[in-house]
């Protein structure tokens, strides 16, 4: 039985990410990357697909959760049970700076003795593939040994579980003072086995880790521990040897429980990313977006028409879309996804986003080397040759190719930095043909992305419908945020997209669109963003009641999904999400008067 989305902790070592619910048990897990193939599928399916529970055993009476968070700044995860016969605790961790793909469960004894009972299902490839399981000894004590194809595992440690029915289970008892670890890791099948680890090593080291990476973090006000922790998502979602960051590390968690939409975000969009950075520059960590920009120079090489929408978290290009019909969903939602089709969409507004983050690390004193402005040069000129070309838009609309306002307007953002970089850094390029697309570019979009009878920007060239992606016009610096015609777009957006909790929708599905049945809770970035338009523009007070009530939707952790079933009071979609941490600092910022833009 998979848990609400919410009771799920991340735990992560920037290689990959772990779920593990409230509850004990490790539900989605892929090695030795976050776009691996899942060993732990049960998120997406049943136990049967693939899990690791460290839980009180039913014996133990009853157990609560008494407690369950992470250790101050980190991402150590510490759950402390209380039950009939004492208390205990599980500290989960994926051992950072290693390059070791493994996950660490210590459980400690606090008072009494407790019954633990453990359950391990290992289901290779998305929960399709049993392995071969064997019981092994050497110099380091046993082990258990699960193989197939390239892909192994092991798991260490003292009271490990024994064969029954395709499963491994067991139990034991810990009792108070007494400890005792386990540690399952991924390596290549064709290789040895590695030694142990010395959890008491690497533990210390991966707390020393995040904190000392949190440490720089500077107090701005009184939203400064959610966007801490929002900082913090942001970096565990960063693959540390590459630089690339995905969108989330979780595939087809439903954006409406029982649809169909249902997508793979554990990949790099150009654009989640570039906003991401942008955040996080805001906040002084700098070498992640060196990092990034690097990734971004290695993904794009080559002929600027060859430039997608996202990659790989190496930069890889090819990305198939393809259902996994073996797995039910989570609460049957179908169908699984794994790859993204989107891959093959031709997003306008991406090499803006691009462009606008490129800018304000040049603006941070950072110097172009010989291949970053080129790149960018050539990323111009992909613009220019698409400069009349409908597109898919910032939500990926599967439906008919449109002339999007949004798009349109990052397209004149992507110019104007290209402008602003020959003009005000010095760099070589065609400032004068530049300043010519951007300049007939606006009066295109005010022309036909502007209606007049309603004082509204509207989604679409001579469509009346809105867009949340609207209020990200003011944040390029196309139009002032108290600009009256930003100001009736607001209005227009509150009227038609707000549901009566006050969240955003980021269109009507009811208008067919995108291609698909319609449905959909609100996107948390979208409400976000409507902080930080009240903020900028003098609703200090409606961005404040907002923020609240957004940060409140967050678990005890500080995790937040895609999106928000205010109906219910869940999360819905992948979890947890970038865009809705990014766009939480943006809004926090906002509040606290913090300048994050790039005007």
């Amino acid at each position: 039985m998979q848990s609400p989305i919410e009771d799920y902790a991340l735990v992560s070592d920037m290689h990959t990410g772990a779920l593990i619910s409230k509850t004990g048990s490790v539900d989605w897990l892929c090695f030795p990357r976050f776009d691996s193939d899942s060993l732990f599928s049960a998120l997406l399916g049943e136990q049967d697909h693939g899990r690791w529970l460290i839980a009180p055993a039913p014996g133990a009476g009853s157990a609560e959760v008494v407690e369950w968070r992470y250790i101050d700044s980190t991402f150590v995860m510490v759950t402390r049970w209380q039950t009939d016969a004492g208390d205990v605790q599980v500290t989960d961790f994926m051992p950072v700076g290693d390059r070791r793909a493994s996950l660490v469960r210590r459980i400690q004894g606090l008072s009494g003795t407790v019954q633990m009972r453990q359950e391990l299902v290992v289901r290779f490839g998305y929960g399709k593939i049993l392995p071969w399981v064997s019981r092994q000894a050497d110099d380091s004590g046993e082990a258990i040994s699960a193989i197939a194809g390239p892909d192994a595992l092991a798991l260490r440690g003292e009271h490990l579980p024994h064969a029954s029915h395709r499963r491994h289970e067991g139990e034991f008892t810990v009792a108070a003072g007494e400890t005792v670890d386990l540690e399952l890791v991924w390596y290549p099948s064709y290789r040895p086995m590695p030694e142990p680890i010395n959890v008491d090593t690497a533990l210390r080291e991966t707390i020393d880790y995040w904190a000392g990476w949190a440490a720089s973090f500077e107090q701005q006000g009184e939203y400064d521990p959610i966007v801490k922790r929002s900082l913090l998502v942001l970096r565990a979602l960063t693959h540390e040897d590459t630089g690339g960051i995905v969108a989330a590390p979780t595939t087809s968690l439903p954006e409406h429980f029982g649809g169909a939409r249902n997508w793979d975000y554990r990949f790099c969009w150009l654009r989640d990313a570039a906003l991401t950075l942008e955040a996080m520059m805001t906040h002084g960590y700098q070498e992640e977006a060196l990092e990034w920009r690097n990734w971004l120079l290695r993904a794009v090489a080559g002929d600027p028409e060859d430039l997608q929408i996202m990659y790989g978290v190496g930069g890889e290009r090819e990305l198939p879309e393809k259902i996994l019909d073996h797995l039910p969903g989570y609460e049957a939602s179908t169908p699984v996804r794994v790859g993204n089709g989107a891959v093959d969409q031709y997003q306008a507004d991406v090499v803006g986003e691009v462009m606008v983050v490129l800018e304000k690390l040049r603006n941070r004193g950072v110097l172009e080397d010989s291949f970053s402005w080129p790149l960018q040069r050539a990323l111009l000129s992909f613009a220019e040759n698409h400069f009349d070309d409908p597109d898919h838009g910032i939500w990926e609309m599967r439906g008919e190719l449109k002339y999007f306002t949004h798009s349109r307007v990052m397209m004149w953002a992507a110019f104007d930095r290209g402008v602003r970089a020959v003009r005000e850094h010095g760099l070589e390029g065609h400032a004068e043909r530049w300043a010519e697309l951007r300049d007939r570019l606006r009066e295109n979009i005010l022309a036909k992305g502007f209606d007049p009878t309603i004082n509204s920007f509207t989604q679409t060239y001579g469509s009346p419908e809105v867009d949340a992606s609207l209020l990200q016009l003011p944040q390029v610096g196309f139009l002032d945020y108290d600009d009256p015609r930003m100001l009736g777009t607001v209005a227009r957006l509150e009227k038609e997209l707000a549901n009566e909790q006050g969240l955003l929708l980021r269109y009507r599905t009811e208008a067919g669109m995108d291609g698909l049945e319609p449905g959909e809770h609100p996107f948390l970035a979208c409400s976000f963003w409507l902080v930080e338009q009240y903020a900028r523009s003098g609703r200090i007070d409606d961005a404040k009641r907002l923020m609240n009530q957004l940060v409140g939707y967050a678990n005890g952790l500080g995790l937040l999904a895609e999106e928000y079933d205010t109906d219910s009071f869940r999360m819905a979609g992948n979890y947890p999400q970038a865009f809705s941490h990014l766009a939480l600092v943006r809004a926090a910022d906002a509040i606290h008067g913090v300048y994050s833009g790039s005007l």
